[in-house]
């Protein structure tokens, strides 16, 4: 591990001083490939009635998206989080990781939205006679109903094991050891429920297209028992406020606080060895 996590360190260098615009592009990239992995997971357990059941099918597809993002080299903003190993040994200033980082937030924050409007469009939320538009809603309604320190200790258990996977991946010494890690480390946080930032900016807008359908809105009232005053409350503000912030946070603690830099230092990277 400890070789791994010094090529890593190695590597944010070239990371935080890519040209922003190379950087925003690789960004969207991985928001795309993340909400491509949320789409699928939502068409795999969108008619399942057993919660437990339904969040093991997703947490099968739903790990794709990071096995793209990883394969390609793509910017996902919360497994950059672990670039702070670098910012602690001085080879970068934290300016310049905080720069990194919006950069990269708002690239996934494009290339998810890409993805949704592309995905609402080719019709996926007809699925099932549009109980996947239901569904869509479902979700979104749910992320945007969560309290601050719910979402916040989400967030933080989220990116311990999403940056768990990510150097899992770079210690793996072949395609088929990264892709393993990806999958069954990433398959325990989506059946664990934990929020992910860049996830939820495709599973949130996609509701809110979602309830712009009077079809999906009709189903779900009807399969949910929702209420109009209820489903009024999937919008941007509570997105914002009662989701991405405390969500992003979060994420950020995890990556940063309790994973990247215990990591680096109990592996005797940058200090002594444990």
């Amino acid at each position: 591990m400890k070789e791994a996590i010094e090529n890593y360190v190695e590597g944010c260098v070239g990371k935080v001083d890519c040209p922003a615009y190379k950087l925003f592009m690789k960004a969207i990239l991985a928001g795309m490939m993340i909400a491509f992995g949320a789409a699928g997971s939502s068409v795999a357990a969108h008619d399942i009635v057993n919660v437990g059941i339904a969040r093991l099918v997703a947490g099968v597809v739903f790990p794709m998206g990071l096995m793209m993002v990883v394969m390609t080299g793509a910017e996902l903003f919360t497994g950059d989080c672990l670039a702070i190993m670098a910012t602690v040994q001085k080879k970068h200033t934290a300016l310049k990781l905080i720069r990194m980082l919006i950069v990269v937030y708002l690239g996934n924050l494009l290339g998810s939205l890409m993805l949704t409007c592309i995905d609402y469009v080719s019709g996926q939320y007809n699925y099932s006679s549009g109980i996947l538009g239901a569904y869509t809603i479902k979700v979104a309604l749910g992320k945007c109903n969560l309290d601050f320190t719910t979402a916040l200790a989400s967030g933080i258990l989220c990116n311990i094991l999403v940056c768990a996977a990510v150097m899992l991946a770079a210690r793996a010494k072949d395609v088929t050891g990264k892709l393993l890690c990806c999958f069954f480390i990433i398959l325990l946080f989506v059946v664990s429920g934990y929020e992910h930032c860049v996830a939820n900016m495709y599973y949130v807008p996609a509701g809110m297209i979602a309830k712009l359908n009077p079809l999906y809105v009709k189903d779900a009232m009807e399969q949910y028992g929702y209420t109009a005053q209820q489903l009024s409350t999937l919008n941007i503000p509570n997105f914002i406020f009662n989701n991405l912030i405390p969500v992003t946070i979060g994420n950020i603690v995890g990556g940063m606080a309790f994973f990247g830099i215990p990591l680096m230092y109990i592996n005797g990277v940058g200090g002594k060895k444990a």
